[in-house]
């Protein structure tokens, strides 16, 4: 790649996207208000073979439970109490398609999809749960499957970073067209169990004609949540005539006769389901707080 490609915000980075796991952390300390209210509903699985602590044997207990290697440097019996476990399973889908692949300010819209499904991943293994990855490139798509741990999110965070590269590369070499979206939701089904939440970031350009109905199949037996990026650069452009590009190739310039005024909305509809705003040009900080409260890691029921 040449050196534009490789420029901050332009770039994917693993260190990056890893060191927004203290940023997960913060923002669920002090989570702030957001669009989508509450949390995921797991489901639980009997008694959980999780390891939580060992304690001296008393009567009574079973002896399946005993931790030998307690027992054999203490010299005395212990067992092994577990901690119940709760199925959370999360596939992260990121849109690396061409028309995510740019930015006015402080990052490509892809790099921010990336930065947010990064921290609601690294949610998702802190609170034990399962995180996997289907990235929508130009000409392809690549899979992660779900693993827990922080071992499944960095093969998670290898994946984005794969993946980003890729399309960077198949647009320098040309590369203009958006496969259509719904096409990747095809792959959903397969990659997770029912009862699974499905989280996509994307700015939803080149839809295609069916994708309403391979949402609604995938809401029948998970959970889509859709997080919309973009780069609101009304709010913030001067006024003044700009030159664009169409997707057919085609190039035009509009002209900008006064500044935007009003709030930004922090919520949107895509195919009936409500959709998170994520604007490109903030902070991750600022997007990950927001992202902390919608995408809660648990909700007991």
């Amino acid at each position: 790649m040449t050196s534009a490609l490789k420029a901050r915000g332009v770039a994917l980075g693993a260190d990056a996207l890893i060191a927004l796991r203290q940023v997960a952390l913060s923002a669920r300390r002090d989570p702030a208000l957001a669009a989508l209210p509450g949390g995921f509903a797991t489901r639980r699985k009997g008694q959980g073979l999780e390891v939580a602590d060992t304690r001296e044997y008393v009567v009574g207990d079973d002896f399946r439970r005993l931790d030998f290697g307690t027992t054999a440097r203490t010299g005395v019996l212990h067992v092994r109490q577990f901690q119940e476990e709760r199925d959370r399973i999360t596939l992260l889908v990121a849109d690396f398609r061409p028309a995510m692949l740019w930015g006015i300010r402080r990052a490509f819209r892809s790099v921010v999809a990336a930065e947010i499904l990064s921290v609601i991943g690294w949610n998702v293994v802190e609170s034990g749960g399962r995180v996997g990855l289907l990235a929508v490139l130009p000409d392809k798509l690549l899979v992660v499957p779900a693993r827990g741990r922080a071992r499944g999110m960095l093969d998670v965070i290898g994946g984005l970073v794969e993946g980003h590269d890729t399309a960077l590369r198949r647009v320098q070499a040309g590369w203009t067209g958006d496969p259509p979206l719904a096409e990747a939701l095809l792959r959903v089904d397969r990659l997770v169990p029912s009862g699974a939440e499905m989280v996509m970031a994307s700015g939803f350009d080149s839809l295609g004609g069916n994708f309403e109905d391979r949402i609604e199949d995938i809401a029948r037996r998970r959970v889509p949540r859709l997080i919309h990026v973009t780069d609101a650069v009304g709010m913030s452009l001067p006024k003044g005539r700009y030159p664009i590009r169409l997707p057919d190739g085609t190039r035009h310039h509009i002209r900008k006769r006064q500044n935007a005024g009003g709030t930004a909305e922090s919520q949107t509809w895509i195919a009936g389901h409500a959709a998170m705003i994520v604007d490109a040009g903030q902070p991750v900080e600022v997007s990950a707080a927001r992202v902390a409260s919608a995408f809660a890691p648990e909700r007991r029921p």
